[in-house]
């Protein structure tokens, strides 16, 4: 009996033992999740801003609230400040924007009263009066480059190593079939280099992990290191001024008098090639505003457009205002390059679009467009004028153009062309459609002239202006009800 009930002592005791194990590792597991949690949920908000184009300042507006939740948004001429707690990967989907900044500073315009020295002086304060404030918004981008973007970096080389791996094959492929004595020297030539890599890959995902633990277990530590370590940054002032200061000061000779500031307060040395960290100060008579830019190229070049023609920003403004639905059927009939089309494709792919126009070039541009963003099933091309296109009358949900008179054609010779393209227009278009037009304003002037004087032919044109950007011009088409 003695016997028998060690053995099922020790039976016994190994499942202890394993639930014990399992139940420990659960509670790393949680424990882990909800420091992996943690920073999402209590991310401090930071304050962002993004340059936009002339007019473009309400998309923006409407965008950062819509897409990212954004709170305390206020602008000035050309720029966009908001507050949001998300990371760059969301950020960086924004479409009306031209660049996002991590705001380091914001004040009113400089005084320019006095001599050179006291402007000068003034500028340096700039740097001067709040250091802090500089070594915190530093270290804000720091955290935000470390959770972002080498995990993007991380990403875009794993498609590089199976790259170089299935190179090799092909490489080890053919010295098998050329020489064959060499056909086990080559495998284990292979497999080392597999091992190397693997083990690399391993170590620095080992690093990272553990670089990701110490900034989620230690916050208050990120602030600390950052004024250690700030003297290893590399930086670069990139300066804009106009109004009164332009004409005292070059944009070189501000820049440079707030870099010397910046490397005798905190060590920082200077690359004007390959900085880590670069400074945008703008300064002019309304603001002095002073940022970190997050991304080295514009959020507005896309990386989906092989050749661009209609700025992006414009193109997808346009599509916003058109309010497209799924199943609608959307026509370019002047398309060019296709940057509107691949704008709304993008956002909202559960559409049927088709683009037209008159040349061979601009439909060829289109195509390889097209493709390069593998569009190919959701945009149809095809060649038309845009006073006959080939489709029935009620037949489309929306249109969207860029009207290319006054551009590549005289607005002399085809302003009697327009009556005939809006008849057109309002052939195909369904009712309760919508169409989104883009004028020049040369052309928007004419027109409204023409319509001042009350020129009339047998059709006219009508239309209705308001300073608002985001209400587009109402056109419409009255045909002479005798020849009804």
């Amino acid at each position: 009996l003695r016997d028998q009930r060690g053995k099922r002592r020790q039976r016994r005791r190994p499942g202890r033992g394993d639930l014990t194990v399992a139940v420990s590792r659960d509670m790393v597991a949680m424990a882990d999740r909800r420091k992996q949690e943690r920073p999402k949920e209590a991310r401090c908000c930071s304050r962002y801003f993004c340059t936009a184009g002339r007019g473009m300042e309400p998309f923006l507006i409407e965008e950062v609230q819509a897409r990212l939740g954004a709170t305390q948004v206020e602008y000035i001429s050309g720029k966009v400040f908001f507050n949001t707690n998300l990371e760059l990967s969301m950020l960086k989907k924004l479409k009306s924007a031209e660049r996002l900044f991590l705001l380091l500073k914001k004040c009113p315009p400089l005084s320019f009263r006095g001599n050179k020295g006291r402007i000068i002086q003034d500028v340096q304060k700039l740097v001067n009066e709040n250091p802090r404030c500089w070594l915190d918004t530093t270290a804000v981008w720091r955290s935000l480059y470390d959770q972002s973007a080498k995990q993007l970096n991380l990403c875009q080389e794993y498609p590089d190593s199976k790259k170089q791996k299935l190179e090799e094959e092909k490489h080890i492929e053919n010295e098998k079939q050329n020489m064959q004595i060499i056909e086990t020297d080559t495998i284990k030539n292979q497999i080392e280099d597999q091992q190397k890599c693997d083990t690399h890959d391993v170590c620095k995902d080992i690093l990272l992990s553990q670089g990701r633990l110490f900034l989620e277990n230690t916050p208050e530590l990120i602030q600390d290191k950052t004024i250690v370590c700030n003297s290893y940054f590399s930086f670069r002032v990139s300066c804009r001024c106009s109004g009164i200061l332009a004409k005292l000061f070059t944009a070189q000779e501000l820049g440079k008098i707030i870099g010397i500031a910046l490397m005798k307060n905190f060590g920082w040395k200077a690359d004007l090639r390959n900085p880590d960290l670069e400074i945008f100060v703008h300064l002019n008579d309304v603001y002095s505003v002073i940022g970190i830019p997050l991304f080295r190229l514009p959020l507005a070049s896309r990386a989906y457009i092989k050749t661009a023609g209609l700025r992006s920003t414009i193109a997808w403004a346009m599509t916003s205002l058109a309010e497209i639905k799924a199943g609608a059927f959307v026509l370019d009939p002047m398309c060019g390059l296709g940057t509107i089309l691949l704008e709304a494709a993008i956002e909202w792919p559960n559409v049927y679009y088709f683009g037209s126009d008159i040349s061979d070039s601009q439909l060829q541009g289109a195509y390889s467009n097209i493709r390069d963003a593998s569009l190919i099933d959701k945009i149809e091309l095809f060649k038309s004028s845009v006073t006959g296109l080939p489709f029935l009358s009620e037949s489309i949900d929306v249109i969207l153009t860029d009207i290319p008179f006054g551009k590549k054609f005289k607005i002399t010779e085809d302003m009697k062309f327009l009556p005939r393209v809006f008849q057109e227009f309002e052939r195909v278009l369904c009712f309760g459609g919508t169409v989104v037009l883009l004028f020049n304003q040369e052309l928007y002037k004419s027109i409204s002239n023409d319509i001042a004087h009350g020129s009339r032919t047998d059709r006219s044109i009508f239309t209705e202006t308001s300073t608002d950007c985001r209400q587009s011009d109402l056109i419409s088409v009255e045909q002479d009800t005798k020849q009804e």
